[in-house]
């Protein structure tokens, strides 16, 4: 009879914690260091740190880990100006001031795509930027209520973790909005079962403030009134995803924000995705513009469309413009804005761009330039697509570093070149950096 060895599975380290020098940070300024042959990416330390961090996770080539204890701190570290910092996840970086989270953002950013794609240096433009404080006009709130203690929570959730925090205060939320985080948990209180009300999305529009109760249990009249006493602009949204909207909103404003330079209106419906920050979208939508150098002989392909903040803005200006977006309700919203704003030179269709394109009308036009502004997960398998109608210029607006160096990497096995890369500051205090990117196709000899 033979024995077989089996080596010992080597004890975990989750939930352990190691002492770690800090060397380096990455695209998501997490700090980087070495623990016994593995990298760590820890949350919360700086390069030039020593901490004591908690082992969130241990796979075969690295650790994640988050830092509890700074024993060595570095200079530019200062204290979070957030009494909820260390409780609730919507901010990472408040430990820095802005320029140092941009600084640092930016320069883990170049690492990866220079990594990524093997170019030398990358053409960094200014970073769009704007104010670090009550810039959202745009949030989800989860809510908990907890049926032995009766304690109701409505906020965001912990870091890594599925708790809620909860809030009575914001620094990011803009002041419109602030109110709610009193009157609603209120609202939601005065319930019989408070535990039917599981999210709360906030958002404003043309300088009303708004909310979309979500349940999953019907509310009575009487009940939705109570919400509607609190905050007038409301919605309410079943289980089944049905808009229960009363005789009593029929006089709510239609939401809608305002490209002011561009002078277009968006309508917009409760669900539809928008831009979180109003200011510094302005700014993308400015420089998609300036940076295409968008002119009347222009045939533009807009992909990831939405409700059409890029494609109206651009039919201002070009001969046409073909907006496409997965969503079919969102694709009737661009249709709707375009007519809206007079805007007979933009049309739009629905299609899932990562699947093989259809032979529809609209894949059959020759192109002068395209925008794609996809959602975290990136272009992959519409990048593809899009290389091969050459057009002349691609300009990706990307919110996550990762998918683009890989969508870029792409294009440039294509022939295009990186002629523009400016980062895009849509999140102060967090770890995300949004990027726009200008690739040029070089003229044929």
């Amino acid at each position: 009879m033979v024995t077989l060895y089996k080596a010992k599975a080597k004890a975990s380290l989750v939930k352990s914690t190691v002492t770690l020098d800090i060397d380096n940070s990455d695209y998501e300024v997490n700090g980087l260091s070495r623990y016994k042959q593995k990298i760590a990416f820890v949350s919360g330390a700086l390069p030039g740190e020593k901490v004591q961090a908690v082992v969130l996770e241990d796979k075969a080539g690295f650790l994640k880990a988050r830092t509890t204890k700074v024993l060595t701190p570095a200079a530019e570290r200062q204290t979070p100006f957030c009494p909820h910092f260390n409780q609730c996840g919507g901010c990472q970086l408040q430990y820095l001031d802005n320029d140092q989270q941009r600084r640092l953002k930016q320069q883990g950013i170049d690492q990866l795509i220079r990594h990524q794609t093997g170019l030398t240096n990358l053409p960094w433009q200014p970073m769009l930027t704007g104010a670090d404080t009550h810039y959202r006009r745009k949030a989800r709130l989860g809510v908990w209520y907890d049926k032995k203690t009766r304690r109701l929570s409505v906020g965001f959730r912990a870091e890594g973790s599925k708790t809620i925090t909860a809030i009575d205060e914001c620094s990011m939320l803009s002041p419109l909005l602030t109110p709610a985080l009193n009157l609603l948990p209120a609202a939601i209180k005065a319930l019989p079962d408070p535990a039917i009300i599981t999210h709360l999305e906030l958002f404003t529009a043309g300088g009303q403030p708004y909310v979309v109760v979500r349940h999953v249990k019907p509310l009575t009249a009487a009940q939705q009134q109570a919400f509607i006493d609190s905050w007038p602009q409301a919605y309410f949204l079943g289980d089944d995803g049905t808009e229960q909207l009363q005789a009593w909103q029929a006089a709510t404003p239609v939401p809608a924000y305002t490209l002011t330079e561009q002078d277009i209106k968006l309508q917009f419906q409760p669900g539809d995705f928008i831009q979180v920050n109003e200011a510094v979208n302005q700014q993308m939508v400015s420089q998609a513009l300036a940076w295409l150098q968008v002119n009347a002989d222009d045939t533009i392909l807009d992909l990831y469309a939405g409700i059409g903040n890029f494609s109206l803005a651009l039919a201002r200006y070009a001969k046409t413009v073909q907006g496409i977006e997965g969503v079919a309700k969102m694709v009737q919203q661009a249709a709707t804005n375009a007519e809206l704003n007079g805007l007979s030179n933009a049309s739009f269709a629905r299609a899932d761009l990562h699947l093989p394109w259809p032979a529809a009308p609209w894949r059959q036009q020759h192109y002068t330039k395209v925008v794609l502004d996809p959602a975290r997960a990136g272009a992959q398998g519409a990048i593809e697509q899009v290389a091969t109608l050459k057009a002349a210029q691609i300009l990706y607006v990307s919110c996550n570093a990762a998918t683009f160096a890989r969508d870029a990497k792409v294009l440039l096995e294509q022939g295009y070149q990186l002629h523009k890369l400016a980062g895009v500051d849509m999140f102060p205090h967090t770890s995300h950096l949004e990027l726009m990117a200008l690739f040029s196709l070089p003229a044929k000899k």
